[in-house]
């Protein structure tokens, strides 16, 4: 009988890793081509002119494809006071070049605390402050939607992560992230709607069904304090195995790897920081070992997350990571 017992276990456990086999493959791109998740938020925590940031991104970098947020606080510092200022020069001078832009809108967007609410807003009940942000996405969109740089509206950020930033973000109200889909798809039926979902943590499942277009995040090293800094357990072709059973499920859609992180895990801001604990938690080295990890992932386009970093980088005298990101954008992959 254990003879037997075994024998069916290792039949099973060989059919699992023919399954799975099966469902990592995915042709390897001829070439991946990179983009920079570009934030004004986190340039103004930095101490740093966001319009020279921009300007290096663009012309010394070379960026081509960027994912952009209208973050509602810098919109509307305050009720029914648009600042559009800083939106349209960057807009413009992305549509300059060429460049193509995922445009995200919503409470919830990239980078700490991931929902950001203006002040005057952050007293209203969620019902008072649901209409306020439809009417400041709505703002947003008719102002945009003629731009022919933005390729595709994302709508808040990773908003299927509950267990990441709960404290600021409160519960997912489905219903209200189906309406403001809805509201954008009014206002441009033509371009595709992204929703991103975790690689880490997420199941993909909610994202990947709401949007025309599904992005996910990857992280590999991760940093808390009691723990020290780790490192995902997730080999690349997990990716792939949760991108083709989501296909098999609910249909072929337009993946990006949205944000690959290329900074540390840090707790506090970058400026509180020595640099030799921020280089203890992302050096060239980790750089490239990540770039090397995401490769395996095979997504075509990958969106690197860090790009203002490298450049606070620069300005302080370590110019390595900002150079190799010049090679990246630099060259054909």
């Amino acid at each position: 009988m254990p003879v037997r017992v075994a024998v069916i276990a290792g039949i099973f456990i060989l059919c699992v890793a023919a399954v799975v086999f099966l469902l990592s493959m995915k042709d390897a791109p001829t070439k991946i081509e990179y983009g920079i998740s570009y934030n004004v938020p986190y340039i103004q925590e930095l101490g740093l002119d966001a319009d020279l940031v921009f300007d290096a991104i663009l012309y010394d970098l070379g960026v081509r494809n960027l994912r952009m947020s209208a973050h509602w606080q810098l919109i509307e510092p305050k009720k029914d006071q648009y600042n559009f200022s800083w939106m349209d020069t960057d807009l413009k001078k992305a549509e300059n070049v060429g460049a193509e832009v995922i445009f995200g809108v919503g409470r919830r967007l990239p980078r700490w605390p991931e929902c950001h609410v203006p002040d005057w807003a952050k007293t209203l009940t969620w019902n008072d402050q649901k209409r306020e942000i439809l009417e400041y996405i709505e703002m947003v969109v008719l102002r945009y939607k003629n731009s022919p740089a933005i390729t595709h509206w994302q709508i808040e950020n990773e908003p299927y992560l509950e267990i990441f930033a709960y404290e600021q973000c409160g519960k997912l109200d489905e219903l209200f992230l189906e309406e403001e889909i809805a509201l954008v798809r009014s206002l441009d039926p033509e371009r595709p709607i992204l929703v991103t979902d975790s690689g880490n943590l997420g199941t993909w499942r909610g994202a990947y069904t709401h949007g025309d277009s599904f992005g996910t995040s990857v992280y590999v090293y991760f940093w808390n304090p009691e723990l020290g800094q780790f490192k995902t357990i997730l080999p690349p072709w997990f990716y792939r195995v949760k991108e083709k059973v989501l296909t098999i499920l609910y249909g072929k859609k337009e993946t990006f790897l949205i944000e690959l992180s290329l900074e540390p895990w840090l707790l506090e801001p970058v400026t509180q920081v020595p640099i030799e604990i921020q280089y203890s938690r992302m050096n060239i080295q980790k750089f490239n070992e990540i770039i090397e990890y995401a490769r395996d992932t095979r997504y075509e386009r990958q969106y690197l997350w860090g790009g203002e970093w490298w450049y606070w980088l620069r300005e302080h005298g370590h110019p390595e990571m900002w150079e190799r990101g010049k090679e990246l954008f630099g060259k054909n992959i």
